[in-house]
């Protein structure tokens, strides 16, 4: 029998274990029924190529929905961005760092006047950024006119496809990926510890002693190993350092700031926390212009990744986005949600991905199957409310 306090602990966190051993469990089942192909350097730098983009919006979709909201344009916006880079770089010759600021500038323009009609014109969410899903697609197209454009320059192409450079050389290890992997691992350990001793000085009911034990070796044990297996590839891609940077810079924005707090305060109950001083309308159209500048600068990442902007880049995107926000514990009603639910939700979509295209599993069952995996976790989220 488990102690009372660990078993009220484990009640009360249950979403939050459950998803990272649902994301544990995916990722061992396909590494057997794929004989070890999962887990090759090869494919994890695929694997985090591949969903880079997707992580990149889901930390923007999460504030969305957090207040209250949803949006449906971000797949045509990110598509929309790809081709505007296009034109800028390939026909008109633009150098790549005003051409990316300018895409990321237009990415927060649109996420404005989407954000603007939903928070001072009170047209729900989903009617305005459904509008503008079929408007950046149509624009996506007018821009191409039709046809893919292409190639990059190499300077913009290092977006998605650069690594960090290895210096001093390794022989068989990237050893400046190593050192940075190990000293990534170690501030996270530290600043777990900090938590655990700060809750426990502010008499902060916290995880008890033993699951914090385990679930720290656990998870120091698995970002070791996968230091070391990217290590031995090529290392860390630039993408990874991107998405590290900004679920850091999330996580702190929703955790430790005063911003991130009004904006579950939105989600939870506008008309309180209006009442309470929080410039609800602000927050609103905030929240859609972060979206419009991730969607800009996912978009930007998938052009450099597939070297060239097509007229069906972004298509399904919010699909992934939405589905990830969701499966990584984000409630359909607002308030509730946080940012490494987000990621993980968006890695169990990824490795599913990859997985079943490992398999050689039709797309149509792939979304037969990525449905029900979205359908239960919406499920199991009412049940935990309902409960509660």
């Amino acid at each position: 029998m488990l102690p009372n306090s660990l078993r009220t602990f484990l009640s009360a966190h249950l979403r939050d274990y459950g998803m990272l051993l649902t994301l544990v469990g995916i990722m061992a089942f396909f590494q057997v029924v794929t004989d070890g192909t999962l887990l090759q350097p090869l494919n994890l730098t695929n694997l985090f190529l591949q969903n880079s983009y997707i992580v990149v919006m889901a930390l923007g979709m999460l504030l969305v929905i957090v207040a209250g909201h949803i949006d449906l344009s971000v797949g045509s916006v990110c598509g929309f961005v790809g081709a505007l880079a296009a034109v800028l770089m390939v026909e008109m010759g633009w150098p790549v760092l005003p051409a990316f600021a300018l895409c990321l500038l237009a990415g927060a323009v649109i996420g404005g006047l989407q954000g603007w009609f939903v928070a001072y014109l009170k047209i729900p969410s989903f009617i305005v950024t459904l509008a503008g899903m079929l408007v950046f697609k149509g624009l996506a197209l007018a821009l191409l006119g039709g046809q893919s454009l292409g190639p990059f320059p190499e300077s913009f192409q290092t977006l998605s496809s650069g690594f960090l450079p290895d210096w001093p050389a390794g022989d068989e290890h990237h050893l400046t990926s190593l050192g940075a992997g190990l000293l990534l691992i170690v501030v996270l350990a530290l600043r777990e510890l900090a938590t655990l001793r700060r809750s426990a000085a502010l008499g902060i009911a916290s995880e008890p002693v033993v699951l914090f034990g385990l679930r720290l070796a656990a998870q120091s044990g698995a970002l070791a190993g996968l230091v070391w297996l990217m290590a031995s590839y090529k290392g860390f891609p630039n993408v990874l350092l991107m998405m590290t940077a900004l679920i850091a810079a999330y996580a702190f924005l929703t955790q430790r700031t005063t911003l991130g707090r009004r904006v579950y305060a939105l989600g939870g109950n506008e008309r309180a926390a209006r009442l309470s001083g929080v410039p609800t309308e602000r927050l609103t159209l905030l929240c859609f212009v972060n979206m419009g500048v991730l969607a800009a600068l996912a978009g930007l990442v998938f052009a450099a990744r597939l070297n060239t902007a097509t007229p069906k880049a972004g298509l399904g995107f919010e699909l992934d986005v939405i589905a990830a926000c969701f499966i990584g514990g984000a409630s359909a009603s607002g308030g509730v949600g946080k940012v490494i639910g987000a990621v993980i939700g968006a890695f169990i979509m990824g490795v599913m991905n990859n997985g079943m295209s490992i398999l050689g599993i039709g797309i149509e069952w792939q979304q037969v199957i990525k449905g029900t995996v979205l359908l239960a976790a919406v499920v199991f989220d009412v049940y935990n409310r309902r409960k509660g």
